[in-house]
């Protein structure tokens, strides 16, 4: 299990799922909630977004996009993030290993410049 574990989520399957899923699968979905969505409008406002018009194909498309974008955002990454995170814990904010001892080798070296010999 632990195996499965560390490969869905330390490498990039999630990502390239994401993208999969954002190109394919909600598509569907999303294009008919629009259609549902701009159908309950009056008729004027619904002219407008209508498919035949350049306008309203394009504000369709775009209400798709934020829609999909917004879906896949808190139902797949977040607790996607969150998950990694528990797992897989970032490294402590602070100095990397090999700087702190540089600086070390640094204040030895300027510690023994200031002794007369």
């Amino acid at each position: 299990m632990t195996g499965f574990r560390n490969f869905v989520l330390k490498g990039n399957l999630i990502e390239i799922a994401v993208g999969l899923i954002m190109a394919l699968a909600f598509a569907a979905v999303v294009t008919a909630f629009v259609a549902w969505l701009t159908s309950l409008m009056p008729d004027s406002a619904s002219n407008i977004f209508s498919d035949a018009e350049p306008f309203g194909a394009f504000m369709n498309a775009l209400i798709s996009f934020v829609l999909l974008a917004a879906v896949v955002y808190y139902f797949v990454v977040l607790p996607y993030t969150k998950a990694k995170e528990r797992y897989f814990p970032s490294d402590e904010a602070g100095t990397p290993a090999d700087v702190a001892l540089l600086e070390e080798i640094r204040d030895l070296l300027a510690s023994q410049g200031n002794r007369p010999v």
